[in-house]
């Protein structure tokens, strides 16, 4: 999916993201619910914050590619996590796990703090919007 990028000069230029995302028409619209850092039962596999950022990331990568897309097809994603300070001190792991799971491909996001998930000992969780060609 090769999506229109736009980012109005007035709002300056983005780093690690874009403003706007306009997918080509044809494309089937695909959203992916909350994903944390969990495995097949359900268990939070780490309490390090830049590896539960990226095994949420890669669930929601593989919902994506369950629906026959890739990173790329990805156009929003939506981050929350409960402790601004460790995103903050972890920006330099968070962008090679980034890296890992979306390489260059950096859709519309929003970053939201929450006073907590459904299970407590997750620490992020990201939800998607893709467009399936």
């Amino acid at each position: 999916m090769t999506y229109q990028i736009f980012n109005p000069e007035l709002l300056g230029a983005p780093r690690g993201w874009n403003n706007g995302m306009l997918a080509p028409a044809g494309g089937r619209v695909l959203f992916v619910a909350g994903q944390v850092a969990s495995d097949a039962t359900g268990r939070i596999v780490t309490d390090d914050f830049a590896e539960q950022f990226g095994v949420a990331l890669g669930n929601c990568v593989m919902v994506v590619e369950e629906a026959g897309g890739s990173a790329k097809d990805v156009g929003r994603l939506t981050v929350f996590v409960t402790d601004m300070g460790a995103y903050r001190d972890s920006l330099k792991a968070l962008g090679a796990v980034y890296r890992e799971k979306m390489g260059r491909h950096f859709p519309a996001m929003a970053l939201v703090k929450v006073a907590g998930l459904v299970d407590p000992a997750a620490m992020v969780e990201i939800e998607a919007t893709a467009v399936i060609p």
